[in-house]
């Protein structure tokens, strides 16, 4: 008889639940439902997409782990209810509070030595900062700091126990990915006196037991989850085109990186995940299909109908600011349009935009690791774009390799679930996606290009 686990990504659009075979793998059923737009939610709203994608499915499984998205602030009274609504990863009003934190840490060199990374509007201490400048009186109240998968596990577990894992913690920038604990001060620095903080829990370690038995997994963030998904070892590189834009690559060493430009952060396994985000992704390939009055399919036949370099026009795809690099009030532009500009050139503008930011990411990872990417693997709801694979291919000047379509997060939380269940040293071995490998033609000029223009309007980047 098999033994079941299951796995949760609760994103910032959807929560998604796979029912999975510990032993194999293989993903027997799953549940999706939506969660609220915007930038600031109530995170009961995601307590309650939890129930709809789970009350079925953890009946029949004997663990559990949830993958949520990073940095997200819930706050806790001493009652343990919420204060206000989670500030997400993406909501950007607290890039001056990421200045404050910069100063107070010592500059870039001593911040990213401290916390792994250089503080931006992302990092849930910022966000904490922000409530205590502009809403004192939640910010008394605040008795615990959760985030967006600590309180959802936490509203699972029968304990009563708060728990986070260190991938997730490691977004924080209140917590040390070398020592691998919380800095309570940097914490308190931002509530404006002392709060309570998530156990900490080992990858496989067991952290409760739901009401209906199954064990709890410690759970983590989306990328690292993800990573434990894809099945990630030492030098993969995933590059997932969702909300956002992510380049993250496994490694044995901490990072830390004084430019800002990587996230020195901890992966799901006790390794470490040098990552490096942007706030644009797939929602580039929204505005261009809605720009253009077309489907998506469309949008990658027009933008391959034109050779590479769009007839010298570069677009800048910072709709929604930028935190790689830290740009949070960027607007997206397009520069050097000709006479002979078309809808075709401008769909393959928009695409190479966003595939040369990405290339961008993958370029400082690499230098800031040490590390050559041994793959690259191609994730996330805009990896489906054909044009976008091509064009990222020759852009990088290398193979991208595309997994068939799988819920890695979700999968990765469930084989967390299975590690725990198991009390194995390592995580199990499970068949890993069969791949497509993509290859164009080598345009690494197109790289260069698209620096040189941003550079242009965005000087502070240079």
């Amino acid at each position: 008889m098999s033994t079941y686990v299951v796995g949760v990504d609760s994103s910032t659009q959807s929560c998604k639940a796979v029912l999975v075979d510990a032993a194999t793998g293989e993903v027997v059923e799953e549940r999706r439902a939506a969660h609220p737009a915007g930038t600031e939610v109530d995170p009961t709203e995601w307590v309650a997409a939890l129930r709809t994608v789970t009350e079925d499915l953890l009946p029949r499984a004997s663990a559990v782990a949830v993958g949520g998205q990073q940095h997200g602030m819930v706050l806790l009274d001493e009652n343990d209810d919420v204060i206000r609504p989670a500030l997400l990863w993406n909501d950007t009003r607290s890039a001056p509070q990421a200045e404050e934190l910069l100063e107070w840490l010592g500059g870039p060199a001593e911040a990213a030595r401290r916390i792994g990374s250089v503080p931006v509007a992302s990092y849930t201490a910022t966000k904490v900062r922000w409530v205590r400048e502009n809403e004192p009186r939640n910010a008394e109240r605040i008795h615990r700091i959760a985030l967006p998968h600590d309180y959802l596990t936490w509203t699972l577990n029968t304990s009563g126990d708060l728990w986070t894992d260190h991938g997730e913690a490691s977004g924080t920038a209140y917590y040390d990915p070398e020592s691998k604990q919380w800095l309570r001060d940097v914490a308190e620095w931002a509530a404006g006196h002392a709060v309570e903080l998530p156990r900490l829990a080992s990858p496989n370690q067991a952290v409760g037991q739901t009401s209906t038995g199954a064990l709890i997994a410690p759970g983590t963030g989306d990328n690292a989850a993800a990573a434990l998904g894809l099945g990630m070892g030492p030098g993969d590189v995933s590059m997932s085109i969702g909300t956002s834009g992510v380049v993250a690559v496994v490694s044995d060493v901490p990072s830390q990186d004084p430019t800002g430009s990587i996230s020195g952060f901890a992966d799901a396994s006790g390794r470490y995940l040098p990552l490096a985000t942007t706030l644009n992704g797939a929602q580039v390939f929204d505005k261009a299909a809605d720009l253009l009055g077309v489907s998506h399919e469309e949008l990658s036949d027009m933008a391959l109908s034109v050779e590479p370099g769009a007839g010298g026009s570069v677009f800048v795809p910072y709709l929604a600011g930028e935190r790689t690099p830290n740009l949070p009030e960027a607007r997206g532009q397009f520069l050097d349009i000709g006479a002979d500009f078309s809808r075709e050139t401008m769909a393959r503008a928009m695409i190479e935009g966003l595939a040369c930011s990405m290339a961008e990411s993958l370029r400082k990872v690499e230098q800031q690791t040490g590390t050559r990417a041994q793959r690259v693997l191609l994730i996330g709801g805009g990896a489906q774009s054909r044009a976008f694979q091509q064009i990222l291919s020759g852009v990088i000047g290398g193979p991208v390799l595309l997994p068939e379509t799988r819920e890695f997060v979700a999968l990765g939380a469930a084989r967390q679930a299975a590690w725990a269940l198991s009390g194995a040293s390592e995580p199990p071995r499970w068949e890993a996606a069969d791949t497509v490998e993509i290859t164009s033609d080598p345009t690494p000029w197109l790289l260069d290009r698209y620096v040189e223009c941003r550079d242009r309007i965005y000087p502070e980047t240079a």
